[in-house]
């Protein structure tokens, strides 16, 4: 049978779609989401398969292995695009190896501030720890992760010295903050918007280049510092080689997902909004994304230390 008929008749069989971080996370909660949509729609159950680990590179390292006919996926997030830089030794080149498929969400961080601190402004923020170096701890999710590096890549274009103080994940970051532990946090917008309604967190900006529907009147970061854009978002991958006319009907079936106003109402739930698009479209985001963050994590020292 040829490549191209196999690829017609796909999916004959269960798809193993595989999610670099726990469940639970917006990551995993977005795979089961879109996995139940495109078994509905073709046919054959997608299959959830947690394999957090590694900063994302377990998961990563078992699909550029895998056979490339459509039956192992990778769920993409902005830490394959860190790695790349972070890790000096990896047994893969993720762009060389991972065919983009599509993109399905982008979600902003929020900066935060604990009530403590007396700016309201990230102006009166810049200034605040300019004239007190070194004294203001930032959280972040852990050492290389998007929360980290949006963090450090507001150091780089201010010049002001925050403490990194890494977590094990975005909930005891959360936790620490809300107790002033830590006094400022470059938090993904889900987790912390109910903390910024009741006004337990002070949010000062979001970071991506458009205004958040969940907070409208919550300037962005690049009002005060010109240049500057970060966001989470993540979508689908396969292994290279991978036929495309696989990738294009999992391509067609997600975006016309995405469209689903359901499917809408429930990204916005989560703090996102669809990132709809070609595959080539979402491999001129990774691109992108790699070498802006290859800048940070060399400004920061990182490479190496993940």
């Amino acid at each position: 049978m040829s490549r191209f008929s196999r690829a017609q008749a796909y999916p004959s069989r269960p798809v193993r779609y595989v999610v670099s971080s726990a469940a639970g996370g917006t990551q995993d909660i977005l795979a089961r989401l879109m996995g139940q949509r495109l078994s509905e729609r073709l046919g054959q159950p997608f299959v959830i398969d947690d394999r957090p680990g590694a900063g994302t590179n377990i998961a990563t390292e078992m699909v550029v292995r895998a056979e490339p006919d459509g039956y192992t996926l990778l769920s993409i997030a902005p830490a394959n695009a860190i790695n790349a830089t972070l890790y000096d030794q990896l047994n893969f080149n993720f762009i060389r190896d991972i065919a983009p498929v599509a993109g399905m969400m982008r979600e902003p961080y929020v900066m935060l501030v604990h009530p403590s601190v007396s700016a309201t402004t990230v102006p009166e923020f810049i200034a605040l720890a300019k004239a007190n170096p070194g004294k203001f701890n930032m959280a972040s999710a852990g050492r290389g992760t998007g929360t980290h590096v949006a963090g450090e890549m507001f150091k780089m274009m201010t010049g002001v010295n925050l403490v990194h103080v890494p977590y094990r994940g975005g909930g005891p970051a959360l936790t620490d903050m809300l107790t002033g532990q830590v006094q400022v946090y470059f938090s993904n917008l889900s987790p912390a918007i109910a903390y910024i309604r009741n006004e337990r967190l002070r949010a000062l900006a979001v970071t991506t280049a458009t205004r958040s529907e969940a907070l409208p009147n919550l300037p962005i970061l690049e009002d005060f510092v010109p240049g500057y854009e970060a966001s989470a978002w993540l979508g689908l991958g396969a292994p290279r080689d991978t036929p495309a006319a696989i990738i294009e009907t999992l391509n067609q079936e997600i975006n016309a997902a995405l469209a689903d106003p359901k499917i809408k109402a429930r990204l916005a739930h989560l703090g996102g909004t669809p990132l709809s698009g070609s595959p080539a479209n979402f491999g001129k985001l990774i691109a992108e994304e790699t070498e802006k963050w290859a800048k940070v994590v060399k400004f920061a020292g990182l490479i190496g230390h993940p």
